[in-house]
């Protein structure tokens, strides 16, 4: 019955998942994490409160990274930060061949995950600076024709919190949330402005095209057509702010079965996976809203 994502009444859902958040913290998570004996770490790669290895097994045994790394049939890129530069990149299976590490190193939130090292840089959770691939993707040279599917774990809107567990939560909703709607609406004003440009240029006599400030605006001009699809994550009732560790069976069952009903909700509109015109070249569709842009 516990296991069942059968919907329960709130106050239940919430001692439940206290219950589940609790046995993780002391126990870790089955083929995830365990906690670290209380030692003083080694060096950069043991300075956390639990030991990821069992991640690395688990990540080894199911992902088929020969298919993960043919980046001829589906692209793949996650995000981290150096811990020592602070910068921010991606691993990419364009330019690089992916390991386990590399998705390790994309959730290795401190001080509860361990930096992962990779070529000997230490590198933590991507989500530290910013959480969505969305721009870098969408502003990749040259640019194309792109459907995109944003899926966002946080959701940056949210109800004012009415107590501290709630305002706990609420934080970490606005700390790691990838900013979709912001995103997107700062690429569509990009796009926009960049196909104005391309319009404009049309209108540069033959004569005075070969001027270096033509050609700069040529390499800023686009006409390409954008359709972001937003997936956002919904907070449930009874969640705690202790979602981002907490993993028990149940609680992982609801999360695809909201995952599953958001998509299913998502493509009950087969319009939304269709090309925009030139007149609106970049537009986004939420469910959750009820309306595109």
């Amino acid at each position: 019955l516990l296991d069942d994502a059968q919907a329960l009444p709130p106050p239940l859902q919430g001692w439940l998942n206290g219950l589940e958040a609790w046995r993780a913290l002391i126990e870790g998570q089955n083929g995830f994490f365990q906690p670290r004996p209380p030692l003083p770490p080694r060096d950069g790669g043991t300075a956390s409160f639990y030991d990821t290895s069992p991640l690395k097994d688990t990540l080894e045994r199911l992902a088929d990274f020969d298919r993960i790394n043919d980046s001829g049939e589906m692209r793949v890129s996650v995000g981290a930060v150096n811990v020592k530069s602070g910068n921010f990149v991606y691993f990419d299976n364009t330019r690089q061949r992916l390991r386990a590490e590399h998705f390790m190193a994309s959730g290795a939130l401190p001080p509860g995950f361990p930096a992962v090292e990779i070529d000997g840089d230490y590198y933590w959770d991507g989500g530290m600076v910013s959480n969505t691939p969305l721009q870098p993707v969408l502003s990749e040279r040259p640019r194309k024709h792109s459907l995109v599917f944003q899926v966002d774990l946080w959701s940056a809107r949210g109800e004012m919190p009415s107590d501290l567990s709630l305002v706990a939560l609420r934080q970490k909703d606005i700390q790691f949330s990838s900013r979709t709607r912001m995103i997107t609406d700062y690429m569509r004003e990009s796009q926009q402005y960049r196909q104005l440009l391309r319009e404009v240029m049309e209108l540069v006599p033959a004569a005075a095209r070969d001027s270096p400030a033509y050609r700069h605006a040529a390499g800023q001009a686009c006409d390409r057509l954008f359709n972001v699809i937003h997936l956002i994550y919904q907070d449930k009732p009874g969640e705690g702010h202790y979602k981002d560790y907490q993993f028990g069976a149940r609680t992982m069952r609801e999360h695809w079965a909201s995952g599953l009903a958001d998509i299913r909700a998502t493509l009950a509109h087969p319009e939304w996976l269709s090309m925009p015109s030139p007149e609106r070249p970049f537009v986004t569709h939420d469910v959750h809203k009820r309306a595109s842009r």
